[in-house]
């Protein structure tokens, strides 16, 4: 009889030692395409609004302000939330990049907004690839 019993219990054991592995890859890419769409949510709108509000600075510098403030929050809570590794870096490699541009405000400078596009980039192909 323990031979009936340890026959089945052993495959199970085998089928669930295989299967684990599986499963936590699936929820591994599950959490990245979670933390990819809602870092894209966020930050889409964000980004487009400092791009626009720079464009137009000299008709609305408070504007320009803000629209950095609201994507450096975004950021910082994006960071805190996201689960996944790459997508964390690249969160902050964009706040990297809000930093930047807000240290050349400060200067009163016209900041460079290509790295942040860039950095923006390179979320998206850490989403993608």
């Amino acid at each position: 009889m323990p031979h009936s019993i340890a026959r089945p219990a052993t495959l199970a054991v085998a089928a669930l030692i295989a299967v684990l592995p599986l499963s936590v890859v699936s929820c591994s890419a599950a959490q990245k395409a979670l933390d990819c769409g809602n870092t894209a949510i966020k930050i889409t709108s964000d980004i487009s609004d400092v791009t626009n509000a720079f464009n137009n600075a000299s008709n609305d510098a408070a504007a320009a302000g803000q629209s950095l403030q609201n994507l450096k929050n975004d950021l910082d809570q994006l960071g805190k939330n996201s689960k996944n590794t790459d997508v964390a870096q690249a969160i902050t490699d964009l706040n990297t990049q809000v930093n930047k541009i807000q240290q050349a405000v400060d200067a009163k400078q016209v900041p460079d907004l290509k790295p942040l596009g860039d950095a923006a980039g390179n979320l998206t192909k850490v989403c993608t690839g």
